[in-house]
């Protein structure tokens, strides 16, 4: 425990080589960049940071606590490529097949000979909905799942990829539930979290309800403001993000507070957990496939994932992005790690989480006060550069 500014305390462990970790952390709050926060790292599946602070609320009357969770976004996908990678590696599922083989009605709209591996890879061309939806309709997961089976592709599949913000989750998780009559949810949970012991959820009941983080949203940008977009003009500018981004509707993070959305299950968007539990799942990739005696995947399943898939200008995204199966790779424009055998990605607002084979090391940052990136900031980053930094001297 340490105090900070004489303003509030940092709780848990942090191994003392990792000293520049909880230094870096303490200074995103010196820097009134948090309200409530949690960072936790392995090497060799072993904790050597689990630290929290802040206050989970808005109001700062709530402390965050050991076991507070909070909607982590997109850092969800990284929860949702792993079950697909488990039940690849059972040989349930072929990277290489048709999704078609195991769910006939996505053949529909020339959608036939779609591998599996494009859905991980963001190239199957299904970034939206083509149809209008709205956020209720995200909570009906068969609307959602047969709107995307009829629908054409927005692009030549693995030509180019781009971001399927919302729909990553929902044909993957259609792909669990046609292989083994589970939600992805509820195979998650069962063949994972369990096991693990790690207390991340897509989709829960009310029992915990009083244990999640209240979402603080970043001001919103008006006109004249620096950073602000032009709906019009972006979507003059860049009509793949307008449309993969403007439907449903913008919304804010006001949305998690509601018992229909943490009672659905949005498997790109909607999961919720702690930094604890989403390092202590991450270490299955960052380990080969095997933590602290559980194996859930064998090695050459979790190389096959960090193998690049496409590099280039994402359409929804418009940077460039190096793809895995299922996360982000390091590359130029995004250096997360100095280790080639690594892997990565962040939710919307900050949330982060990283997988190094090469140091056997996994990391992971959750927070509830937003910043505006879509896959993580700069809070993030500075963690990132401490644990590697920390490595270095070791």
């Amino acid at each position: 425990m340490r105090k900070m500014a004489g303003k509030i305390e940092v709780h848990g462990h942090c191994d003392k080589k990792f000293a520049a970790v909880q230094d870096a952390f303490v200074s995103n709050f010196e820097d009134n960049a948090e309200q409530g926060a949690s960072f936790a790292a392995t090497v060799n599946s072993k904790f050597v940071v689990d630290i929290w602070a802040g206050y989970a609320d808005s109001a700062g009357t709530r402390p965050w606590q050991k076991d507070t969770i909070v909607n982590v976004w997109s850092t969800t996908k990284v929860i949702t490529a792993l079950c697909i990678h488990i039940l690849v590696d059972r040989g349930l599922l072929d990277l290489n097949a048709p999704v078609a083989r195991y769910w006939p009605e996505f053949a529909a709209g020339g959608k036939e000979k779609i591998p599996v591996k494009y859905l991980l890879s963001h190239t199957s061309g299904l970034s939206g909905w083509e149809q209008p939806i709205s956020i209720a309709d995200l909570y009906d997961w068969d609307r959602v799942v047969g709107l995307l089976a009829n629908q054409a592709p927005w692009w030549e599949p693995g030509t180019k990829s781009g971001y399927h913000s919302l729909t990553f989750g929902y044909p993957l998780g259609e792909l669990v539930r046609r292989v083994t009559g589970k939600s992805l949810g509820t195979f998650f949970r069962d063949e994972v979290a369990t096991p693990l012991n790690a207390d991340f959820h897509i989709g829960f009941s009310s029992k915990l309800d009083s244990r999640v983080a209240e979402l603080i949203y970043p001001p919103v940008l008006k006109p004249g403001d620096t950073g602000y977009l032009d709906p019009q003009q972006t979507a003059a500018n860049f009509p793949l993000t307008a449309k993969t981004f403007g439907n449903p509707p913008p919304f804010t993070p006001e949305v998690t507070l509601s018992r229909a959305w943490r009672a659905a299950e949005i498997p790109a968007a909607n999961g919720h957990g702690n930094a604890r539990s989403v390092a202590r799942v991450a270490s299955v990739i960052a380990c080969g496939g095997t933590v602290a005696g559980i194996k859930l995947l064998s090695l050459p399943a979790v190389e096959k994932s960090i193998e690049e898939q496409i590099y280039g200008t994402d359409l929804a995204l418009t940077m460039p992005i190096r793809w895995g199966l299922g996360w982000g790779l390091p590359s130029k424009e995004l250096p997360i790690s100095p280790n080639p055998h690594s892997c990565f990605w962040g939710g919307w607002g900050g949330s982060l989480v990283v997988m190094d084979l090469d140091a056997k090391l996994s990391f992971a940052y959750v927070m509830n006060k937003m910043g505006a990136g879509l896959v993580g900031d700069f809070r993030g980053a500075r963690l990132a550069l401490a644990v590697y930094g920390a490595l270095s001297q070791m």
